[in-house]
């Protein structure tokens, strides 16, 4: 994985740097300069229109009570795809532009959704937004018992006080 990482940090300005003395050799120096900045320029547009979209999205679900996961998601492919159109080159751009596509977000949600099931996840929360993911909530009161008020003599351990319908967990294990 960190090889990966090191690859990409390594290639990607390479791979920008061919592109524009390609692009530059075609179209020149400033229509190459202003291509990068429009790209940019529209590439910021249509995040704030989403992004704002995706907060909409996400503020419903959460007066629903209900888990704004593929909002999460949507906000993190726009964060992403902010950061690469705002990097100057035509690759970043261009994979950029890419997440700013609903449907293809869709399929990298769903590709996201069966690696994290795969993986052991959950991927529905049950219950409410503080339910967690799948889990079972068990809601109780306790008591802390201080060391010194402790037997560690299992065979003389007194049961302790406790409220009609409550139930008492020990551990009796030395």
């Amino acid at each position: 994985m960190a090889l990966l990482i090191l690859l990409v940090l390594i290639g990607t300005p390479i791979i920008e740097i061919a592109v524009f003395i390609e692009v530059g050799d075609r179209f020149g120096l400033w229509p190459t300069v202003g291509g990068v900045l429009a790209t940019a320029a529209i590439g910021m547009t249509i995040i704030r229109i989403q992004g704002l979209t995706v907060l909409s999205r996400a503020q419903e679900n959460l007066q629903a009570d209900r888990f704004p996961a593929l909002e999460i998601f949507d906000g993190v492919c726009l964060v992403l795809a902010g950061a690469m159109l705002i990097t100057p080159g035509f690759v970043t751009d261009t994979f950029g532009f890419l997440l700013l596509v609903v449907p293809l977000r869709r399929l990298a949600a769903q590709s996201a959704l069966a690696y994290a099931s795969r993986c052991g996840f959950s991927a529905t929360p049950s219950g409410s937004a503080g339910a967690g993911y799948g889990g079972t909530v068990i809601d109780g009161e306790f008591q802390e018992v201080s060391e010194a008020s402790e037997t560690h003599d299992n065979d003389n351990v007194a049961d302790p006080p406790r409220l009609p319908d409550q139930t008492v967990v020990r551990n009796d294990d030395p």
